[in-house]
């Protein structure tokens, strides 16, 4: 992403001839940049209770605000049927941003997004490039998001059918950069039981048990624990938790090449539009590397594919209904949304 930044500030300072920048401001026209801040209650405040002998010992956990501090600039021709907002506040959620191909030829969208929710703090990010042709396409996207626990990089390069129809195909290549999902470090602390030798693996981890004292401290040498119930129930899965992370920050992303087909098809009337799109991996080359995830799949193919749905219907001046959500499934991971309602009009 670094390079994407790199170019985007020469692009703002290059002393460019005069027809150059004129290309640059064309681009950009009628792009939008925006900043905004949201807020709002989160979970509800705890109450815990505990016995200790005979005396009763409670506990609240509070939750704090949630709230997003958001940047970015966009440049998207909307639908017919995403109506317009007097401003960008940064919570809008336009399915539509995830089709293959829009309504302009150049469009992009770079947004940055750190924000807290239900306690815990995110930094997402959605950046993407693409050029639409009637008889080709290309993108490039970065996505980071932290609650659906997903991030990767992709490129595509694509020939298009029936580029100017309703409905258009296409056909190409797709170029992935992720980390080596699949991976699971725990494996080789695994029994063939699939039970975890978890107190070598924490002793390893700098760790020390004595199980005369009843005695259990972590790396820094604080006690952490007094019972065997206390370090099974509560110390180890927050150290198991740190080793999974701690060994899949060691690794080096791995890049990931495949065939994709796909589809888009738009229809639009003041009554009725429906817009979907798709995409369908089913062949990624194997490169031999350790961590490629053939290994994690048996050495076999598998299937990749994202898609979007979007429905509207006003079945007369009183009624109507609607239906969007959009799919994606990469390497055995899903993260989805949806929404689907009816709207009643009194006059």
């Amino acid at each position: 992403m670094k390079y994407i930044y790199l170019l985007l500030i020469f692009l703002f300072s290059c002393a460019a001839p005069k027809k150059c920048c004129s290309q640059i401001k064309k681009a950009f026209k009628f792009s939008t940049f925006y900043v905004a801040a949201n807020g709002g209650t989160s979970l509800s405040d705890e109450d815990i209770y505990s016995v200790d002998g005979s005396t009763l010992v409670y506990d609240t956990i509070f939750t704090p605000y949630d709230y997003s501090l958001t940047m970015g600039i966009r440049r998207i021709k909307r639908f017919g049927y995403e109506g317009s907002t007097p401003f960008k506040d940064g919570t809008e959620t336009s399915f539509s941003d995830a089709a293959n191909v829009g309504l302009s030829p150049f469009e992009f969208l770079f947004e940055v997004d750190y924000k807290r929710q239900e306690g815990v703090e995110y930094f997402d990010q959605h950046h993407f490039l693409r050029y639409v042709e009637p008889v080709w396409l290309a993108k490039v996207e970065y996505i980071k998001d932290g609650f659906a626990d997903i991030e990767y990089f992709e490129s595509t390069q694509r020939l298009r059918l029936l580029g100017n129809k309703k409905l258009s195909f296409n056909l190409g290549a797709v170029q992935r950069l992720a980390e080596p999902y699949g991976y699971d470090p725990l494996e080789e602390w695994s029994f063939e039981n699939d039970r975890i030798h978890y107190t070598c693996l924490a002793i390893e981890e700098g760790y020390s048990v004595d199980v005369y004292e009843s005695e259990y401290r972590d790396p820094n040498g604080n006690i952490v624990a007094t019972s065997s119930e206390i370090w099974n129930q509560v110390v180890m899965p927050g150290m198991l938790k740190d080793y999974v992370e701690k060994k899949r920050n060691e690794l080096a992303n791995q890049w990931q090449h495949s065939l994709v087909v796909g589809f888009d098809f738009y229809h639009y009337t003041k009554n009725f539009w429906l817009h979907s799109w798709g995409n369908l991996m089913p062949y990624h080359y194997d490169d031999g590397g350790q961590f490629s995830y053939h290994n994690f799949n048996d050495g076999e193919q598998w299937y990749d594919y994202s898609g979007g749905l979007i429905f509207g219907y006003k079945l007369n001046r009183n009624l109507g209904c609607f239906v969007e959500g959009k799919y994606n499934k990469y390497w055995n991971r899903e993260w989805y949304d949806f929404k689907a309602g009816i709207n009643y009009i009194i006059f």
